[in-house]
């Protein structure tokens, strides 16, 4: 059985250089916490961290690097399907007190006919989006079992702005060109910057009452659509020209485009989070970083060269298109 004590907490993070989990280990280790990051060492990890290689998918390989070692807290940040989340969850059983499952808040069930949405909002499979499916079945493969479940929403750091298409996107708005919105643009969205999202997550490890509980921990900034891209504009110093596409003409334009699928089964809905929960179980849980704030320094740092921004552009490209060729038909035929 393993105790706390004194000694600072031996946290586990597997994964720990993502948009999310980067600022995680960087406020566990600010934090005073022994702080350990296994991976596959692709990525350097925050200073101050004890870098684990393993593959993470494989028992063998995670064995071979932890040995019998044993934490007060892990985090799991990669288990994306339910055999996976399964077999990590039994894994660790032996090693650690409290074991943590990242999941998502796009398992809640969309339409979501209630907001603010709590832990309690129903939640299940999203056909139009299968990576909420998978977030959602490997919940379910964890029902019984005592974890910690976490449901981050939308969540950004300064490295990755929480735009469809990312900073090909930003770069399309510098540059002055067209941008498609799903919907009408004016569908409320939560944006939690990962720094933020830290502090409630580190806020339970080493918490044995949160062992067993299910947690949403998100900021309160709340935008529409229109104004998440208008905030970036702004930042830019340019106006954006945003078109209005409906939500269920991204797939049918662009099926190969991971955000089609979420403009239907995600984005293209209101979400507005309840964290009464959070701040019960963190009282220190206090959200700093406003998007017009982040928005300004990100957009002063952003980066020289975009990967895969040529094939994001011609996405966008497409639906663009699409949008004036199906406004030209019906301006004819108004005429």
């Amino acid at each position: 059985m393993l105790h706390f004590d004194s000694a600072p907490l031996r946290v586990l993070y597997l994964g720990g250089t993502g948009t999310i989990s980067t600022s995680c280990v960087g406020l566990s280790v600010a934090s005073g916490q022994h702080t350990t990051v296994l991976n596959r060492g692709k990525r350097e990890t925050p200073s101050g961290t004890e870098a684990l290689v393993a593959d993470v998918a494989d028992e063998a390989s995670l064995t071979s690097a932890l040995g019998d070692r044993t934490f007060d807290a892990v985090v799991n940040f990669v288990s994306y399907d339910a055999d996976d989340a399964r077999r990590k969850a039994a894994f660790f059983a032996s090693r650690t007190r409290q074991y943590v499952h990242i999941s998502s808040a796009s398992i809640y069930s969309k339409p979501v006919w209630q907001t603010p949405i709590t832990e309690s909002t129903p939640v299940g499979p999203n056909p139009p989006l299968p990576y909420a499916t998978a977030k959602w079945e490997a919940e379910q493969a964890l029902r019984d079992l005592p974890v910690t479940i976490v449901r981050p929403s939308h969540t950004y750091d300064d490295r990755n702005p929480p735009l469809p298409g990312g900073w090909a996107t930003v770069e399309r708005i510098a540059r002055g060109e067209e941008i498609p919105v799903h919907g009408d643009g004016t569908s409320l969205w939560t944006l939690t910057h990962a720094e933020d999202f830290a502090q409630g997550l580190v806020g339970l490890l080493g918490n044995p009452r949160a062992v067993g509980e299910t947690f949403n921990i998100t900021g309160s900034d709340i935008y529409t659509w229109d104004q998440i891209y208008t905030i970036v504009a702004e930042a830019l110093g340019v106006e954006a020209r945003l078109v209005h596409v409906a939500s269920e003409m991204f797939p049918l334009i662009a099926p190969e485009w991971f955000w089609s699928g979420d403009a239907v089964g995600d984005i293209g809905h209101s979400a507005v989070f309840d964290t009464t929960k959070i701040r019960t179980f963190v009282p220190g849980f206090a959200p700093k970083l406003t998007f017009h704030r982040a928005a300004a320094r990100m957009m002063a740092h952003r980066p020289a060269k975009i990967a895969d921004n040529d094939e994001t552009d011609a996405v966008l490209d497409r639906i663009v298109a699409a949008y004036h060729a199906a406004r030209d038909v019906f301006t004819k035929a108004a005429a």
